[in-house]
């Protein structure tokens, strides 16, 4: 395989290199590189999934194996540039948050767990964002918005446009 068809850009590789010296194994960088490319990609398609196994010296099943235990991930096409999870946990359920996801939902013409066709947002529940006193709660990329209501999505969503 030639360079150009990698799909780890030598800024990734040197990015995960330098988890090496933290972790007690290659192996155990295995979720840290995933992030990298995550972050970098928007997704971990099958051909990184390689890669990262060839640079952490495991088979590509191991590093499969790590990437979809964590529900976090996406392998078949980019989740939006903004990715937000409306939380489920148990206070925001009782406090509206599948009723805000469907509105959400209505509002940005998308399935529960779909991105917008012009690649915004992504819009799917999650797991308990640990923020119970400030239910229903959305998480859109590193942004905790509490107690959010239909026109706090509204405004959230319209923000991206």
């Amino acid at each position: 395989m030639t360079n150009n068809e990698r799909i780890l850009t030598d800024e990734m590789v040197a990015e995960i290199k330098a988890f090496f010296p933290r972790y007690p194994s290659k192996q155990a960088v295995t979720l840290p590189a995933l992030h990298v490319v995550n972050e970098r990609l928007r997704h971990v398609p099958l051909q990184a999934v390689v890669e990262v196994a060839e640079l952490l010296e495991l088979s590509p099943a191991q590093v499969q194996d790590t990437l979809t235990f964590y529900g976090f991930f996406k392998q078949d096409e980019p989740h939006g540039r903004v990715r937000a999870w409306v939380c489920r946990s148990i206070s925001c359920h009782l406090r509206g948050a599948d009723e805000l996801l469907e509105h959400m939902c209505h509002k940005a013409g998308v399935e529960p767990g779909g991105t917008t066709a012009d690649g915004k947002l992504t819009l799917e529940f999650g797991e308990c964002l640990g923020a119970c006193e400030y239910a229903p709660c959305v998480l859109a990329n590193e942004t905790l918005h509490k107690c959010v209501t239909n026109d706090q999505a509204d405004a959230l969503i319209e923000s991206l446009e």
